[in-house]
């Protein structure tokens, strides 16, 4: 146990030498992994194809891992040791205002805290001088005080509070040490804890378990941490107070808050992107580990996708180095994790391309059924590769992401259900969703490095009914120089000039045969009844059962497609027919971003997100 003499004289300095030393360790660990792949593992895979390269490659990849797992848990222990430090010091500064006072008054401190004052004041008895004493500090008000000498200082003869005008000041610079102490000691036991959870099994092997160990550990550190570090990330600000924060900080303080906060840091708008990747890099594998720890539909569902992310970034860098590209395949532009996490449905923001450097950047939010699961890594990413491959087909300067910042609503267990879901059918998810697009939006202007860079806002199925959500938000979508709308089934709004970028700039891609596109207004629902597109009112109303009330209405208001609506509609093919065509009920709506089955519609969205134009039209419904 702590007293306040130990209290005083602990060495807060060594405590974050200490800290800087395991921040080296961690820095020259992250180092050796930026070696490993730059210099050992890129060089290996561009020059040798052989079996024993493919297992030194292998080997490296281990080696980089236990790079990353050391560069990981080192910082922590860094982090750790400065948070202990910090804590510690403000109650050494309590301790040593305390003790100023007691010297200043003439006071004096025994060595069990108790604070002996001088004799003063009349005794209300027989008028004498009032004795001094010694009185013992209380870290709960309310409570007996703890007597000194056997005593009881606060009394005199008469029964009465002692008259001694010293032993309030003494009661309270009591008071103040028995806090100081009372919370230093409770701050070592907690960093004791933390500390010895912070132990590695030996060996070099760094599995499952492992990680599943370093994200408990990380979580047990924030816990400690407290206010240390943690408070002072503006995450209340605006993006561009968040780069100006983030631009103010040492390189020493960024691998920190990068060591222990990664999740933070990489889902901060306003931090630039290679800083964000980096962190979401880190955490996506705290992430892996604390869901291979834990049970339940949704756990199993987010590791899955989160695999897939990993599995895509680790195929992305090895198709950039020309390994596994199919014939005439073209390399993939580089892969930049801008968010991950597991609340909600799960969030995950990928970008290909670098949208700090690029002229052009465009996000698309996806829809309908949407979450973070594998089916989203293998085809939502997709989406965002393909759109970005065809955009640098005209201007090499452009990124494209894909932007699963918030909770879209889902189909349900009958995949054919569309009307009838209450999700689906409010537009809740995109009024909550729309405020963090916009943040999103507008810390892509912030961090973008050229002076006027070209900003889309893509929505496809449901996700268009966010994007026309954020337009309403206050100021519009920041910075979105052209919207495009994919599949919609309306987006709030009944004309184009109210999305805020001139009606000229709102773009509308709609197959004849998507029937999400086509969704009955409210009207006509009501009176063809609810039902499955299979088998009511969605395929009746595109095949003419349900009478057309002439207005060009669809569930989330005018149909973006019709005249009235008054955009501009572009080219796309009508895809497959729901049902009729064996594909399933809603295959045209999938189609937009993928060359193979809509080459027009890709090449028009290519063109656009780039800035090029020269689309090619299609008439109005």
């Amino acid at each position: 146990m702590l007293t306040w003499e130990t209290l005083r004289d602990v060495n807060c300095g060594r405590l974050e030498n200490a800290a800087d030393g395991w921040g080296a360790v961690s820095s020259a660990a992250d180092a050796g992994r930026d070696r490993v792949n730059a210099e050992m593992i890129t060089k290996l895979e561009k020059s040798q194809e052989s079996e024993s390269a493919t297992a030194a490659t292998r080997r490296l990849r281990r080696l980089n891992e236990n790079f990353d797992y050391t560069h990981t848990e080192c910082g922590l222990i860094r982090t750790t040791l400065n948070s202990l430090a910090f804590e510690l010091r403000a109650q050494q500064q309590k301790l040593s205002q305390a003790l100023e006072d007691a010297a200043a008054l003439g006071f004096s401190v025994r060595a069990d805290g108790g604070v002996t004052y001088p004799a003063g004041g009349k005794s209300l008895l027989d008028g004498s001088l009032a004795p001094g004493g010694t009185v013992m500090g209380t870290t709960t008000p309310f409570t007996a005080r703890p007597s000194a000498d056997g005593g009881l200082p606060t009394r005199d003869g008469t029964g009465l509070q002692t008259p001694n005008p010293h032993y309030a000041k003494a009661e309270a610079i009591a008071d103040s040490i028995a806090r100081a102490v009372h919370e230093a000691n409770e701050i070592d036991g907690r960093f004791n804890r933390a500390l010895a959870q912070l132990k590695a099994q030996p060996g070099l092997k760094v599995d499952k378990a492992a990680w599943t160990d370093a994200a408990k550990d990380a979580e047990a550190v924030r816990g400690v941490a407290q206010d240390y570090l943690r408070a002072d990330v503006p995450e209340d600000k605006s993006p561009a107070e968040r780069k100006a924060w983030w631009d103010s900080l040492t390189a020493e303080q960024r691998q920190e808050y990068m060591a222990t906060y990664p999740d933070v840091i990489g889902n901060l708008d306003g931090v630039p992107a290679a800083v964000r990747d980096e962190a979401n890099r880190d955490n996506l594998q705290l992430l892996i580990g604390k869901l291979e720890g834990e049970d339940g539909e949704k756990a199993k569902t987010q590791l899955a996708g989160l695999k897939e992310i990993d599995h895509q970034m680790t195929v992305n860098m090895e198709k950039r180095l020309g390994y596994g590209l199919d014939a005439g395949e073209r390399k993939p532009p580089p892969m930049y994790l801008l968010g991950i996490g597991d609340a909600g449905r799960g969030r995950a923001i990928v970008s290909f391309g670098n949208p700090d450097t690029s002229r052009n950047v465009s996000a698309y939010v996806p829809g309908l059924g949407t979450a973070l699961d594998e089916d989203f890594a293998k085809n939502d990413l997709k989406r965002a590769r393909d759109t970005a491959i065809g955009a640098q087909k005209y201007d090499q300067s452009s990124a494209s992401i894909v932007w699963l910042g918030y909770d879209a609503p889902q189909i349900g267990p009958d995949a054919e259900t569309i009307l009838g879901n209450a999700d689906v059918m409010s537009a809740d998810d995109a009024e909550e969703g729309a405020p963090a697009y916009n943040q999103f939006m507008d810390g892509l202007g912030v961090t973008n490095e050229n002076d006027d860079p070209h900003l889309t806002a893509i929505g496809h199925s449901y996700g268009s009914r966010t994007v026309g959500a954020a337009t309403q938000e206050a100021g519009g979508i920041p910075g979105a120089d052209d919207i495009i709308l994919l599949g919609s089934p309306g987006v709030g709004v009944d004309r184009a000039e109210d999305l805020g970028v001139g009606k000229d700039h709102v773009y509308v891609g709609a197959a004849d045969n998507d029937p999400v596109s086509m969704l009955p207004s409210k009207q006509e629902a009501a009176v063809g009844g609810l039902g499955t597109i299979s088998g009511g009112p969605v395929v009746g109303y595109i095949l003419g059962d349900i009478a057309d009330q002439g207005d060009d209405d669809i569930w989330f208001g005018k149909d973006p497609a019709s005249e009235a609506f008054g955009a501009r509609r572009f080219a796309v093919d009508d895809g497959p027919r729901p049902i009729i065509d064996g594909e399933g009920p809603t295959p045209a709506h999938s189609n937009y971003f993928n060359p193979d089955k809509d080459q027009e519609s890709w090449d028009n969205i290519s063109r656009l997100v780039s800035g090029h134009g020269g689309i090619t039209r299609e008439e109005y419904r």
